[in-house]
């Protein structure tokens, strides 16, 4: 009997052997993802922070129609959720309703699960309040502002029972999947050694001037577990990425993606020392992150890992603006920012090259990737409904998340940083452990 479309997408979602099925999602159009589940196993969905990216993920939820059902958006900015609204609207019958306060949301008993694109310091507090109330949850990366809130989502994942899918939907696509899990086979043998990396041309954000905070935005709710500081006009609603306050540095913005397949493909958990460099280079204004930063992960003897993050400078690594690649003792394995990969021998020669026929821009900041991402999407619903093992549990997130952090802590400290690589914490140093959590606004602290 031929595979079912809802049976193929849950197999690729979970990561099965299905993905020897030659080309990426065959006789798939971008319009042939709509109904793929039975109306009677609909989930009711709110999508939290629908300016940009979960303007995007309500788009592809919206087009499973038959999959869920969107009944509440949610967002500081009045404009972002009317406009989210009616493209939804177009997509369902239904007109989901507009709240402007996350907590107001969240009392909604009809609603089964969240999805959450909110600022970085807003993630884990945010799924927090979300499990706490009932409710399933899909996070975007990074799962969390801090290494301290990653380890209480991962605790709260399992005190409530909530399934929580993490937005490295990289974890989901076919061929990358079916790469990964070559590289676990033995194809280039031992690897010891992977890279990764992102570039970009960003602009300056300039020198902000305090300003009367505009009336579409709640500022207040929108810096909601954050220390109060007043508003500027060049913090939302981008570029709040690159100041320390909010944002947690390109690193996590975009490293997270490629050093979590790394960790994935490598079979590593957490490092023995972690160092890196870098600065802000490029322009005389108020970003505070780095961009240009090399971030060095030690694994005892075993292995290491290095990411590279030029976000001024767009000079494409390897061909690509972003990529990994898996280093072994019998030949290399390179993945672009695609859903592709190449299969190298050592003396640097192509023994194999799987392609795909789906174009993905990695440099675009709302929405590279929607047709791939479906699966992941699909996989959290599956999970929801019938237990199937997540592509990205908020554990996987944790881990590729805190990584990254240490990157950030060491580049602040000046210093390599030692681990414990039985728990990803940081070994006798006062000054750095000051990182590993936050102040947060009086009432707003996130608790598990």
């Amino acid at each position: 009997m031929s595979t079912s479309r809802r049976d193929f997408l849950k197999k690729a979602g979970a990561g099965s052997a299905i993905l020897a099925v030659g080309g990426v999602l065959p006789g798939f159009s971008a319009s042939s993802y709509d109904r793929i589940l039975g109306a009677n196993e609909r989930v009711n969905m709110a999508i939290i922070g629908v300016n940009a990216r979960g303007d995007a993920l309500a788009k592809n939820f919206v087009r499973q129609t038959d999959a869920c059902e969107i009944v509440a958006v949610c967002d500081v900015d009045k404009r972002a959720i009317d406009n989210c609204i009616a493209t939804i609207k177009t997509a369902q019958t239904r007109t989901p309703k507009g709240e402007t306060d996350i907590r107001k949301l969240l009392d909604d008993k009809q609603i089964d699960a969240v999805a959450i694109a909110m600022p970085d310091h807003w993630h884990t507090p945010a799924a927090l309040l979300a499990m706490q109330a009932g409710k399933h949850v899909y996070l975007e990366k990074p799962v969390s502002y801090c290494p301290r809130e990653g380890e209480m989502l991962v605790e709260a994942t399992a005190k409530y029972g909530k399934v929580v899918q993490i937005g490295t939907q990289r974890r989901s696509w076919p061929k990358v999947v079916e790469a990964v899990k070559l590289v676990q086979d033995g194809i280039i043998g031992k690897v010891h050694f992977g890279k990764s990396w992102y570039v970009n041309n960003r602009d300056g954000i300039g020198v902000g001037k305090t300003a009367p905070v505009p009336d579409w935005l709640d500022w207040n709710l929108w810096q909601g577990p954050a220390p109060r500081t007043a508003y500027k006009d060049n913090i939302v609603h981008y570029n709040w990425h690159w100041f320390w306050h909010w944002g947690t540095a390109e690193t996590l913005n975009n490293g997270t993606h490629m050093v979590d397949l790394l960790l994935w493909g490598m079979n590593l958990k957490y490092p023995t020392k972690v160092s890196s460099i870098g600065g802000r280079y490029y322009y005389k204004d108020d970003w505070e992150t780095p961009d240009t930063q090399m971030v060095n992960l030690e694994f005892g003897d075993d292995a290491s890992i290095l990411w590279e993050g030029h976000s001024c400078s767009g000079k494409n690594l390897e061909g690509s603006s972003v990529g990994v690649i898996f280093y072994g003792d019998k030949g290399s394995v390179y993945i672009s920012g695609g859903n592709d990969y190449k299969i190298f021998d050592k003396r640097n020669n192509v023994i194999s090259e799987v392609k795909s026929d789906i174009v993905i821009d990695p440099q675009n900041r709302v929405n590279p990737s929607d047709q791939l991402d479906i699966i992941h999407i699909v996989n959290f619903f599956d999970a929801i409904r019938t237990g199937v093992a997540l592509a990205a549990p908020a554990e996987a997130g944790h881990k590729a998340t805190l990584v990254m952090q240490l990157g950030n802590i060491s580049l602040r400290t000046g210093r390599t940083l030692a681990i414990n690589p039985a728990d990803g914490r940081i070994v006798n140093d006062s000054e750095a452990q000051q990182f590993w959590s936050r102040t947060y606004e009086p009432g707003w602290e996130p608790k598990v």
